[in-house]
């Protein structure tokens, strides 16, 4: 008798890297995030923004000298996971009044929040969902547009 393994009909794709908890270490997150995602297919926006902003939190408020920072991506379904790991685990992540940061990732992700890992660590996440991009549609014809479109 065969058995049929379960298998996942979407692949799961991941990305992950650690660095220099410096502002020079933030700047290569968010450009090495968007070469994945571009690589992936997927959209730039607003997840180039959601890793700069937790990147940058990270060397600021989670920074330990001679401690790494870790960025990891993955999109399962139609969910992209950003999670931002540092080595304060003693800082939890504040709303604040002064500082944007937080507040542009609770308006540009679905959701967000914090993860405790093994001490001194925690990892603050942000998860966006996917929506396709258009597709580019041929209307063919002489003019290229469809009937009725003007120029």
């Amino acid at each position: 008798m065969k058995q049929r393994s379960t298998e996942l009909t979407t692949p799961v794709r991941n990305f992950s890297l650690q660095l220099s908890p410096t502002p020079r270490g933030a700047r290569l997150a968010r450009l090495l995030a968007v070469e994945q995602l571009r690589s992936w297919g997927l959209p730039l926006d607003p997840a180039r923004q959601v890793v700069a902003e937790l990147s940058v939190n990270a060397v600021t408020h989670g920074r330990v000298p001679g401690r790494d920072f870790r960025l990891l991506l993955y999109v399962v379904a139609d969910t992209l996971r950003i999670e931002v790991t540092d080595t304060r685990g003693d800082r939890l992540p504040v709303l604040s009044e002064t500082g944007r940061g937080l507040r542009l990732v609770e308006a540009l992700a679905d959701r967000w929040g914090t993860t405790a890992g093994l001490p001194p660590r925690k990892t603050v996440w942000a998860e966006i969902g996917l929506v396709p991009e258009p597709k580019n549609l041929d209307f063919g014809g002489a003019g290229g547009l469809p009937e009725g479109t003007r120029r």
